[in-house]
Formats: structure tokens, sequence, C-alpha cells
């Protein structure tokens, strides 16, 4: 075989390749979410009453995506390395690469960095003075830095707070947060746990008994 012929050979591969990988297989599967999938494919975007939207200017957040809440008046989210999209451009911080550029991730801090340590323990702290008793996912962030959930217990710590911050009964919080409790993944993965938008998106709409 010809140096030509290899060189031709190598040629039609890779634009065979390109077609298949770069062309038909993000078509595919831009059609297959659409089609089976349609509300997470384009973001599971949820409006001020908690209902799915596909208007992006009307959306309150996507639940498929952590977002920060800190008031007192609002079930908390788990801490987050990357919380690019809970910032103004003004409040932005130039030498957090996951605000600048919306990296998703883990800090890779080890466990004897000092950095670490400091939050973590700061976090423990600022927790127990609002007379919470903090669980391990209100204080260390998820793999991905954008879980949109806490654990039931993490929910259930945070009532007698939310109850005293709004004027409600606790009763009226626990039931909330077993309407809006998920199960297992397929019944086995994971742990149940609550999505923190669409809890505190129903949260919004309770009223004072």
């Amino acid at each position: 075989m010809t140096v030509s012929r290899e060189l031709g050979t190598a040629i039609r591969m890779s634009a065979a390749f390109w077609i298949v990988v770069g062309v038909f297989y993000p078509l595919a599967m831009t059609l297959l979410g659409q089609v089976l999938f349609p509300i997470q494919a384009n973001g599971n975007l949820l409006a001020g009453n908690g209902a799915p939207t596909t208007e992006v200017g009307n959306a309150a957040g996507s639940a498929l995506i952590g977002q920060a809440f800190a008031s007192e008046r609002y079930f908390n989210s788990r801490p987050s390395t990357s919380n690019y999209s809970s910032f103004t451009t003004a409040e932005r911080d130039p030498e957090n690469v996951g605000q600048t550029t919306g990296v998703s991730g883990a800090s890779n801090l080890a466990p004897s960095n000092p950095d670490l340590t400091k939050r973590v323990t700061e976090a423990v702290q600022q927790w127990r003075e609002a007379g919470i008793q903090p669980t391990a996912d209100l204080v260390y962030t998820s793999g991905s830095s954008l879980d949109p959930h806490i654990s039931l217990q993490a929910a259930r710590n945070q009532i007698a707070r939310i109850a005293r911050a709004r004027t409600l009964s606790s009763e009226q919080l626990s039931q909330l947060i077993d309407r809006f409790t998920e199960g297992r993944f397929l019944g086995i993965f994971g742990e149940p746990g609550v999505n923190v938008l669409r809890l505190n998106l129903a949260l919004e709409q309770l009223r004072e008994p």
C-alpha cells in the first residue's frame, strides 16, 4: 500500500468518525432527550409557583441544579464550591474559577487540608449557633457541588427555625417535607431526600395557621 493510499484511508476514516460522533450521535441524543425526557432535557425549569415552565425569564430556577438558600425563612441547601449561579456580576470573585467559568465539581481538598478543616469547622459552628444540629450534607459539598437535594434529616433539623421565622406550625412543615420526599432511585440507589428548590417554592405557598 502506497503512502498516498494510506493517507486517503486515514482521511476517510477520520471524516467518517467525525460525521458519526460529531453529527449523528449528538443529533440522536438531542432527539431522544426531547422525545423521552423533554422536561429534563430543557433544564427542568420551575416557575415561582413550583409549576414546570419553558420560559427562562419566568423561571425561579432549575430543579436539576442546586441553588444557594441561606435565609432563615427557607430550607437551606448544602454548601457548594461553585455557586456560580447564585452571584451577580458584581458579586463574583475573580479568583474563584467555579464562579467565573461555571465549572462544577468538588474542591478536591484532602481531609488534612487546613482550608477544608477551617471551612467545615466554621460551617458546623454557624449551624449550631442557629440552633440546628448539622448533618453531613449541610457541612460537606457533593461530588458535583451542584446537588439540588438534602437529606430528610437535614430538612427536619431546620423545621424549628423556619417555623419561628414564618409563624408556621412544625406540623405544617413536617407534612410539607413528607409531601416532597423523593425515594431511592429505582428503589435501591441512594437515600431518600428532598429537592430544596421545590420545597422552598411550596413553602412560599403556605399560610399561617
